[in-house]
């Protein structure tokens, strides 16, 4: 594949790397991420999965090599494994990856299908191991099946990666005792600080607990060495000496992690994000419907010379608008 057949950024920076979402509804409703009353949207203006399909296979034969489906919770989308059976067939055919990000809370019915498909590896978003915590987070009680889904991963052979959310008076306490707990069973574990997206209930302040912090906190214990490896994403790793286990830091208020960008974001309804944290999209289901897969590879291209060099994350007080309006849930994670 030449350079010229490759996606490439205004900047040099070439797109090898699709978010896909597929559902923008979700069985939890985490604080920071949506609003207990979210609103999701019509059928109608959701891709199909057939559509979610063409929309993957435009950005692989353009140079994409890795696709993560998201959601809202992607595995709660209705014959999401259709889908899933649909992108396996390009792994060896200019696709080297296909993983997706999920709750676990729907993954012990689908953790042995996924690795038919030739899924390897899984993200799992998991902010405590405290029932009560679990509930007051994600305002479900639903931490018993979220473990279950996790074993069955475990069981299936999938690698799995936790990512855990630092959130002020919430879980910083017990985030050495989650990071004991993956790292025991074989699972490397992601900080991420909250990202300011949506207006949800409680105070952005309130809720933001700088990794710096937190990094320190975890060297007074631990012995933590520096990796370099990069894989093109957000997160900056190290190795804990004791445990052998990998800590990813994903900090986007912190440290602005966007210079080597190679991703980005298409939402269920077809909205291509060049970033995440700005408003600029375009609408890849107008394009697809009313052109086919030649007008989706145009528009990729005009796409391309607006992704911007960065985010403007900020966290703002409740009442003040939120840095980017839209949910992480309507993005994908």
């Amino acid at each position: 594949m030449t350079r010229s057949e490759t996606l490439v950024d205004g900047f040099g920076r070439r797109i090898t790397y699709l978010r896909l979402s597929v559902t923008d509804r979700c069985d939890l409703r985490c604080s920071y991420c949506m609003a207990e009353d979210a609103r999701f949207e019509p059928k109608a203006n959701v891709l199909t999965l057939e559509e979610l399909e063409e929309v993957a296979a435009a950005f692989i034969a353009r140079g994409v090599r890795k696709v993560r489906l998201t959601g809202g919770e992607p595995l709660v989308r209705r014959n999401v494994m259709q889908l899933v059976r649909g992108l396996s067939k390009h792994l060896g055919a200019g696709l080297d990856e296909l993983t997706l990000t999920t709750n676990a809370t729907q993954l012990s019915a689908h953790a042995a299908a996924l690795k038919e498909c030739g899924v390897r590896r899984i993200n799992v978003s998991l902010d405590t191991l405290d029932p009560v915590v679990f509930a007051a987070i994600a305002r479900r009680d639903a931490l018993e099946k979220t473990l279950e889904g996790v074993d069955a991963a475990l069981a299936a052979g999938l690698k799995v990666k936790i990512n855990t959310v630092a959130l002020k008076d919430r879980n910083l306490h017990e985030i050495p005792s989650l990071i004991e707990w993956a790292h025991g069973r074989g699972m490397d574990l992601t900080l991420i600080e909250v990202m300011p997206m949506g207006e949800v209930e409680e105070d952005r302040t309130d809720q933001y607990a700088p990794l710096s912090d937190v990094r320190t906190s975890l060297a007074r214990r631990w012995t933590l060495e520096p990796l370099e490896e990069r894989t093109g994403g957000p997160a900056r790793y190290v190795r804990v000496r004791e445990t052998g286990g990998k800590i990813g830091f994903i900090t986007p208020l912190t440290n602005n992690f966007c210079d080597g960008c190679n991703r980005v974001r298409v939402t269920c309804t077809g909205q291509l994000y060049m970033c995440l944290g700005q408003q600029d999209r375009a609408d890849l289901r107008a394009v697809l419907r009313a052109g086919g897969s030649a007008a989706l590879s145009a528009a990729l291209d005009e796409a391309m010379t607006r992704k911007p060099k960065g985010h403007d994350f900020s966290i703002r007080r409740r009442g003040e608008a939120p840095a980017t309006p839209r949910f992480m849930s309507a993005t994908g994670g």
